[in-house]
């Protein structure tokens, strides 16, 4: 059944970007989406090839646009707008290598308009989504950096969990923009953010300088988003257990109910939530990438079909302008139902259901 959030995204079309054209899974995805009235579709690839497995797989991409980076008729505007973005970085001759690749080719068509969002990655690793991103999409006005968040799923249970993949070492700048951004990618995933600013002091029961950037950071941050439920910096103990709450931090609306965790740094992160992934029992949903001027979201090289379905979904809710964030804002419920498919859709692939 189509929810409200697909009918708010009918009223208001949005192209995806497929980078991997003749992979079964993206061509299930496609032939859905466009079925439905969804999305619009563009699938990167050979013609031909494009077209061969689709039929070869049952699946009618009709209305499915399908450009071939080798033989499109605009590449020598493409590769002059990416030779300016990359201020003598990049040769001409780099340039257009790099534009026979579905990865930057697919970025590029973002960045240039032909398409509203990205998702890539069903062959390829998360930098190589990434990079382009970073290289040619760039920050959205008022944010300085690109973040990602990781959204955490286990039963009804969700989290959110920044910056476990870009950033190395953030500074107290960059972790109020990274929470801001977390904070805002959890919503669009029905959390409610209750944001704890990481460290391994509670409110300065330790020292050090890094305890120091993240509890002037959460100042930062509760000048910059009054509304936000913000506390730090806060040990993990004490921001999940009521217990270990009540002892260390008394009267803090966040500390002991926390869902969204900002980490110090990207060994924290990427340990952090691949603990609670391993250990925890959780599924990790992303990195979904924040700050950017238009959504580039990333696949596991394991992702099912119906994974690839939803997270199209997910990635174009994303586009949709923040005047318009108010028409999908009543339908966070039903995106919920979303997401459970793409968690019961990467537990299905590990064979746990």
């Amino acid at each position: 059944m189509l929810t409200k959030m697909i009918e708010t995204l009918k009223k208001n079309p949005r192209t995806i970007v497929f980078t991997e054209g003749t992979d079964n899974r993206i061509l299930d995805a496609a032939h859905k989406l466009t079925a439905e009235g969804i999305l619009g579709v563009i699938l990167l690839g050979n013609v031909d090839e494009v077209k061969a497995a689709a039929k070869a797989g049952n699946y009618n991409i009709d209305k499915c646009s399908i450009i071939d980076p080798l033989t499109y008729p605009e590449i020598d505007a493409m590769v002059a707008e990416m030779v300016k973005l990359r201020k003598g970085k990049m040769t001409e001759d780099k340039v257009r290598k790099a534009l026979s690749q579905s990865n930057y080719f697919g970025t590029m068509l973002v960045k240039m308009g032909k398409g509203d969002c990205l998702l890539g990655g069903a062959t390829y690793s998360t930098a190589d989504t990434v990079r382009p991103a970073l290289q040619l999409i760039k920050t959205k006005p008022g944010n300085k950096i690109v973040s990602s968040c990781f959204i955490m799923v286990k039963g009804d249970e969700k989290l959110a969990m920044g910056d476990c993949a870009i950033n190395i070492d953030p500074s107290e700048d960059d972790l109020v923009e990274i929470a801001i951004e977390s904070a805002k990618t959890a919503k669009v995933f029905g959390i409610d953010p209750k944001v704890a600013m990481l460290s391994y002091s509670t409110l300065g029961s330790g020292k050090g300088d890094s305890v120091t950037k993240v509890a002037n950071a959460t100042k930062k941050i509760r000048e910059a988003a009054p509304d936000l439920a913000v506390e730090g910096e806060i040990q993990f103990d004490a921001s999940v257990s009521p217990e270990v709450a009540a002892i260390k931090c008394q009267g803090s609306p966040v500390a002991g109910q926390a869902n969204t965790f900002i980490f110090p740094d990207i060994n924290a992160g990427n340990i952090g939530y691949k603990i609670a992934a391993r250990l925890g029992g959780y599924t990790a949903v992303g990195p979904v990438l924040q700050g950017l001027n238009a959504p580039i979201n990333d696949l596991s090289r394991g992702c099912t079909a119906e994974e690839v379905y939803s997270m199209s979904i997910v990635t174009a809710a994303l586009s949709v302008p923040e005047e318009q964030e108010k028409e999908l804002s009543p339908d966070l419920k039903e995106l919920e139902i979303v997401v459970r498919k793409i968690v019961e859709a990467v537990l299905a692939a590990k064979g746990q259901i």
